[in-house]
């Protein structure tokens, strides 16, 4: 599967800015080839902890956009935004694989980012979701996930390649960048982070949006520019790795 992953800037707390920058990019990266297009953390808004301005409900812009453009182009759209629902107490960061046959599968963020407040604005998630899609099996985390293996590890033998969209500042780049390698080599899967760039209040973004294979190799984005990253994702290279070096049954 051809996946590309869409490192970009964001218009601060403004939907509608960022759905009309993104649809073109979108529609060119699927042009070109992609059948899922991952987009940021909190793409449409920027990482806001102003949750009960700009949190949506699950047919809101947002995932409507993500949908309909999903329909239209016959891809994935994945991204997260910010969700109100009324099984929460606040808002989620609610990640959305919307499918082109109308699927809409969606996750909440298990850790929000208590560094930043998160915690105080948004409700964690409690379950992690894993997706077919067309045989490549996706699990998406967001951000700060990141951090904790133990996500990574527990969905490893049913996970070909995970997804992580996120909002992570350049003054930590090189954890991200070092943890996002780490997890595909400890779980000989492919990973594909996605930040944004550009500047938020104090906050710089680098974006070091990449794809790395099974084995640890790194495909990677241009830093501190908008750019689309695009590779081919084989779930038969995840297969093929870990039959050469059965290293998961050792846990």
């Amino acid at each position: 599967m051809r996946i590309a992953a869409l490192q970009h800037d964001i218009v601060w707390e403004d939907p509608e800015a960022n759905i009309a920058a993104l649809a073109p990019r979108i529609d060119a990266a699927v042009a070109d080839g992609a059948a899922m297009v991952v987009l940021a953390e909190m793409w449409s808004t920027g990482f806001s902890m102003n949750a009960a301005a700009i949190a949506e409900p699950p047919d809101g812009p947002t995932p409507t956009f993500m949908k309909e453009t999903a329909a239209r182009t016959g891809a994935w759209v994945v991204g997260s935004f910010p969700e109100r629902t009324a099984d929460h107490d606040r808002p989620t960061n609610r990640l959305l694989m919307a499918g082109p046959d109308g699927q809409d599968h969606r996750y909440a963020k298990i850790h929000p980012f208590t560094y930043s407040g998160e915690d105080q604005h948004y409700s964690a998630g409690r379950e992690r979701l894993t997706v077919d899609v067309g045989g490549l099996r996706v699990t998406p985390l967001v951000c700060y996930d990141l951090r904790f293996t133990d996500l990574f590890w527990d969905a490893a033998p049913t996970t070909d390649c995970y997804l992580v969209p996120a909002n992570w500042p350049a003054s930590r780049r090189s954890h991200w960048r070092t943890l996002l390698r780490a997890r595909a080599i400890e779980n000989q899967a492919w990973v594909v982070g996605v930040n944004r760039v550009g500047r938020a209040g104090r906050l710089d973004y680098a974006g070091d949006t990449c794809v790395i294979d099974p084995l640890g190799e790194v495909l990677e984005a241009e830093e501190g520019v908008e750019a689309t990253l695009a590779a081919e994702v084989d779930p038969a290279r995840v297969a093929e790795v870990r039959t050469e070096f059965p290293f998961l049954p050792d846990r």
